[in-house]
């Protein structure tokens, strides 16, 4: 080895980074790096208290809850909420509402989402990309109180000026608002029209990663806007829809209880009612607070194991899953 390599060498172990020190047990790794730990406490303090904790009080699922006898002191009956819950009518009803629910939105919302942010993404026009984006955003920043406020003006029975359009154009007189025919329509145009936008931001992130030297050869072999798109878009980011389905499936339960519950009437309770507001009208209206927990944490389990599931089969198909 010749002088010249030899002092580069000691120049670049010199200038490198010393290994952390080889030091055992748990304290002492913990003292190492304590800084990267204090980072992390507040959001461990967050899930502890706010979701680890509560999980206490789902025990009153599998318990005679009477608040003046307090979680501990109830007495234990096993399954018998469950049983009476899966015996009940109101169990295939409430199953076949939410999977409902769920199932359109996942089918028109998600791939909306992702068409918005290919659309998006291929205007080379700045102001014009920017202008859209902030405009498909704007929804997602109001509550659903706001939005359901608007739907009411926008059908309200002969005064709405939807109402009137739509009806003048097929001659027609139905009541949007109150035609059970017609609540998840209104609810799926709702959820599309306020997270759409948002949702396009992930995608979007995840099209600017994509190599652009791919497009030019593409370009050069001939290959046209939608075949570009095809081959080299959509396999880019297919790892970003798989993630993203995936968590989709996980809440295939979870509806959402206020924007239900808002549009919710004596007309179309018979299509209107899931879960989330079944356990709110039978826990906090009528007192039935093992019951509605029993429901809360069927709903909860259903999501858990569709979470597994879905990635086990994401796996089994070769594709990034979400762990």
């Amino acid at each position: 080895m010749s002088g010249v390599e030899l002092e580069s060498r000691e120049r670049a172990a010199v200038k490198a980074p010393l290994p952390a020190p080889r030091r055992r047990g748990f304290l002492a790794h913990l003292a190492y790096y304590k800084w990267l730990y204090l980072l992390l406490l507040p959001g461990l303090i967050y899930f502890a208290v706010f979701r680890y904790a509560p999980m206490y009080g789902a025990s009153i699922a599998f318990k005679d809850f009477v608040p003046f006898l307090g979680i501990d002191g109830s007495p234990w009956v096993g399954l018998r909420n469950f049983e009476d819950f899966f015996s009940s009518p109101d169990f295939v009803r409430l199953l076949v509402n939410t999977l409902l629910l769920a199932l359109l939105n996942l089918g028109v919302g998600f791939p909306i989402t992702i068409l918005m942010a290919l659309l998006l993404n291929e205007v080379r026009l700045q102001v014009l990309k920017r202008t859209v984006q902030t405009l498909v955003y704007i929804p997602h920043f109001l509550s659903w109180t706001i939005v359901a406020s608007l739907t009411f003006l926008l059908f309200a029975l002969d005064v709405g000026p939807l109402f009137k359009f739509l009806n003048d154009a097929f001659g027609t007189h139905i009541d949007y608002l109150s035609d059970p025919g017609w609540f998840r329509p209104l609810i799926v145009l709702q959820s599309v029209w306020k997270n759409t936008g948002w949702g396009t931001i992930i995608y979007l992130a995840a099209l600017a990663t994509v190599d652009q030297e791919q497009y030019e050869a593409a370009v050069i072999d001939g290959a046209g806007r939608f075949r570009r798109v095809w081959h080299i878009t959509l396999p880019s980011i297919r790892s970003t829809i798989v993630v993203m389905l995936i968590l989709a499936i996980g809440e295939i339960l979870n509806t959402g209880f206020e924007q239900i519950f808002l549009m919710t009437n004596a007309l179309n309770r018979s299509v209107a009612d899931v879960f989330d507001t079944y356990v709110y009208f039978v826990g906090i209206t009528q007192g039935a607070y093992s019951y509605s927990t029993a429901v809360g944490l069927f709903k909860s389990v259903v999501g858990i194991v569709l979470i597994f599931g879905a990635n086990w089969l994401a796996k089994r198909f070769n594709q990034s899953g979400l762990f």
